[in-house]
C-alpha cells in the first residue's frame, strides 16, 4: 500500500534563558520592547508535522512518500530521513526560502517567546500529487497534513477529482481556519483525524453535529492523550484502545505525529483498525519518553515486548509479521 504524507517540514531552534524574562521588562515601556537575552544553549531539532509522520512510518517499515517544500538547507535533514526509510523524492525544493525554522527561547520559569518562519513551506501549494503518483506508480492513500493552508485544500481538492482516498488531518492549523475550509478539507475524507478538543473546534467551526460529521467522512479517529484514542465509524459501535504503560513522561511533542505513523502503518499492513490504533499508541509512548520528535529508536524485540504486554499474544502476533 503506497502511502504519502503532506504536510509541514521544519526544524525548531530551542534556547534557554537562566533568568526570568518578567525581571527584564519595564511596565511603562512596554510599548518600545527592544531586549537581547544571553542564552545558556541551543539545542537544534528536526521537525514539521509531514516529516515526523514520515519519520514513525519509516521507523516501521512501512516506506512513506514525504510530499512537501523546503529549502537548498534540507540536505541534511534529507538524507537523515533517507535513512531512516523516509521518500523523500518528492520534496520541493525552495530556490529562494530557506526551511521553516520556529526559534524559541524559555526562561527560568517555562514562559516562552517564540517565532514561526513559514519559508519554503508557502511552496507547497505548487506541489502536484498526479506527479507523485506517476513517479510511485500510482497512490492509494494521502495523509493531508498540517502545511500551507493553500496547499492543504489544493492536495484536498486533487484528491477528490483523481479519486484518490485521503485523510484530513488538520492539527496546528485548525485554529487559523475558517468554517468553510475546514468543511471542504473533510467531506468525504476516508479518515479524519483531531485530538479531543479539536474535535469540538471541528463541529463549533463547521455548524456540524458529531452525526453530521460521521455521515460525511468514513472513519473518525480522535485521540484522547493518557486514555488512548477512539475510532468511529457511521452506523458501528465506537473501538477504543488504551495507550501503553508508560516508563517516563519526558516530552509530549510529537506524540500525535506519533500515533498517525503508527496507524498509518497498520492500514498500510492491511490490519484492522484496532490493531493499527495499537501500534499507534505503542509508538507515541516511545516518542513521549524521549526528548524530541525523532530523537527515539524502534527497536523490534523491545517494541513487540511492550506491545504484548499491553495488547496480549494474539494481537502482537498479528503485529510481528509486518514489522520490519
Amino acid at each position: 500500500m503506497r502511502i504519502a504524507v503532506t504536510g509541514s517540514i521544519a526544524t525548531d531552534h530551542l534556547m534557554t534563558f537562566p533568568g526570568r524574562f518578567a525581571d527584564q521588562l519595564v511596565a511603562d515601556q512596554l510599548h518600545t520592547v527592544s531586549l537581547s537575552f544571553l542564552v545558556d544553549n541551543l539545542d537544534v531539532r528536526r521537525g514539521g508535522v509531514g516529516a515526523n509522520i514520515c519519520f514513525g512510518m519509516g521507523q516501521l517499515g512501512s516506506g512513506p512518500i514525504l510530499v512537501g517544500a523546503a529549502g537548498s538547507d534540507f540536505d541534511e535533514y534529507r538524507a537523515w530521513l533517507d535513512r531512516h526509510g523516509v521518500d523523500t523524492s518528492s520534496v520541493r525544493i525552495s530556490e529562494v526560502l530557506h526551511t521553516a525554522r520556529f526559534v524559541c527561547t524559555t526562561d527560568a520559569d517555562h514562559n516562552q517567546i517564540g517565532s514561526f518562519y513559514t519559508g519554503a513551506m508557502s511552496e507547497a501549494r505548487q506541489i502536484e500529487l498526479k506527479s507523485v503518483a506517476d513517479r510511485v506508480g500510482g497512490l492509494d492513500l494521502v495523509l493531508i497534513g498540517a502545511d500551507d493552508p493553500e496547499a492543504m485544500l489544493r492536495h484536498t481538492e486533487e484528491c477528490r477529482t483523481r479519486s484518490i482516498p485521503f485523510a484530513a488531518d488538520f492539527s496546528q492549523q485548525i485554529a487559523r481556519m475558517s468554517g468553510d475550509d475546514i468543511r471542504t478539507l473533510l467531506d468525504g475524507a476516508t479518515y479524519l483525524f483531531s485530538n479531543e478538543y479539536e474535535k469540538g473546534l471541528i463541529e463549533s467551526k463547521t455548524g456540524w453535529t458529531d452525526t453530521e460529521i460521521l455521515g460525511k467522512v468514513g472513519t473518525r479517529v480522535t485521540t484522547l492523550g493518557s486514555n488512548g484514542v477512539r475510532i468511529e465509524q457511521e452506523g458501528e459501535e465506537p473501538i477504543e484502545v488504551g495507550c501503553p504503560e508508560e516508563d517516563a513522561k519526558v516530552d509530549p511533542t510529537g506524540v500525535g505525529d506519533a500515533f498517525r505513523a503508527g496507524f498509518m502503518s497498520g492500514l498500510s499492513w492491511g490490519v484492522g483498525h484496532e490493531r493499527a490504533a495499537q501500534v499507534g499508541c505503542m509508538l507515541a509512548t516511545l516518542v513521549i519518553e524521549t526528548l524530541g520528535t525523532q530523537e527515539y529508536t524502534l527497536r523490534r524485540a523491545h517494541f513487540m515486548d511492550r506491545f504484548t504486554k499491553a495488547y496480549g499474544h494474539d494481537a502482537a502476533a498479528e503485529v510481528r509479521t509486518h514489522l520490519k
